[in-house]
């Protein structure tokens, strides 16, 4: 019997994601990719002169939400969310489909940094990296594939208390990667993964009610 290979938007987003990564670090780029596509917070408050003082090639910075996502520090950084990115996307991706996938992936990537800007906007270290995007994914497969426990009666509270346990696993590893990396001077931007996680846990009902109307 013929066997086909399915392209998952999951697939397409950790592809172009790894490719990227890869090359940016074989090739030395980090350090100006970084400032050129990562988020930097204090340009998100209006500080004209700032971006004054950026590369002509520095993105504007609405778009680094989404640029920051193909960026990682090292090749542990890349490996951690891509592991996430695939084991929580794809079961997402087969309940809600390729564009609700793709919509909580960017969803996440924006919440993700409208939070670390709230509690960091007067920071110019940039943030790069997939965590918060991923997170979104996260908070919708904890509540989507959660084990349903008695603990409430009702249910998406029930998958939401006993899906906490997967964000507290993912606080942990970036934690980890955080003291891993703490010689290269990198901060872990735990407010965006809060926010992208949260993101991803509200959106999880909405578009799993869009999704089966539509079917």
């Amino acid at each position: 019997m013929e066997k086909t290979v399915t392209r998952t938007a999951t697939f397409a987003i950790g592809a172009v994601t790894v490719l990227t990564s890869i090359m940016v670090i074989v090739l030395g780029w980090l350090p100006q990719a970084a400032v050129s596509g990562g988020v930097i917070p204090a340009r998100f408050e209006g500080l004209e002169q700032l971006d004054a003082l950026l590369p002509s090639t520095t993105l504007p910075a609405f778009l680094t939400p989404l640029s920051a996502t193909l960026l990682h520090a090292d090749f542990l950084h890349l490996g951690f969310n891509m592991l996430l990115l695939f084991w929580c996307g794809i079961g997402v991706e087969r309940v809600l489909g390729k564009g609700p996938v793709v919509f909580l992936y960017v969803l996440g990537a924006y919440t993700a940094a409208t939070a670390q800007v709230l509690v960091q906007s007067d920071t110019f270290l940039p943030m790069i990296g997939a965590s918060g995007a991923v997170s979104a994914l996260i908070g919708a497969f904890a509540v989507g594939f959660g084990k349903p426990r008695e603990i409430s009666k009702k249910d998406t509270l029930n998958r939401f208390l006993n899906g906490l346990w997967l964000f507290v696993v993912w606080v942990g590893i970036q934690w980890g990667f955080g003291f891993a990396s703490s010689g290269a001077g990198q901060n872990i931007a735990v407010a965006a993964h809060i926010g992208g996680f949260v993101a991803g846990l509200l959106a999880w009902r909405p578009l799993l009610i869009w999704r089966y109307r539509r079917a």
